[in-house]
């Protein structure tokens, strides 16, 4: 029998499980259907967004965006093709490239990002006070920075 502490975590833990597998989706039709991006892609152009002279190295880009090296390259390429986003070879080390946001890629980005903002308080603030949200935060944060922390 699990102490009452151990129970509670691993309940705590199934709760975000089931909230993330239940959203996703949720915003990412939400999203595909009103700009035609697909969240990986959106995602991938907020990264981008945010990065000093819109660009990422590929495999800095695959963590900030929690997925595999494969898929971002496989993205990527879908993105290139889409002209949302160019490879650029590494000058400083050839077996790396970036990823480039394209000016089309911004404007889309922009675009989307009230749409994707107003999917996040309609699916998953709405219900929630702001202290609610802000100690949700918090919490989430504190284990971030544990996890950030470990080698």
């Amino acid at each position: 029998m699990p102490s009452p502490r151990r129970k509670l975590a691993a309940d705590t833990w199934g709760a975000l499980l089931q909230v993330h597998a239940g959203l996703v989706p949720l915003i990412d039709r939400e999203v595909r259907e009103q700009t035609g991006l697909p969240l990986a892609w959106y995602d991938i152009l907020l990264e981008l967004s945010s990065a000093s002279e819109g660009r990422l190295r590929m495999s800095e880009l695959a963590e900030r965006v929690v997925l595999s090296r494969t898929r971002v390259s496989r993205l990527v390429d879908e993105m290139d093709q889409a002209g949302l986003v160019c490879r650029v070879e590494n000058p400083d080390d050839r077996r790396s490239a970036y990823c480039l946001l394209t000016d089309a890629g911004l404007r889309r980005f922009k675009a989307a990002a009230p749409i994707y903002l107003a999917a996040i308080e309609s699916r998953f603030a709405e219900g929630l006070t702001d202290r609610q949200l802000k100690d949700l935060q918090e919490s989430l944060l504190c284990v971030k920075g544990r996890l950030d922390r470990q080698p």
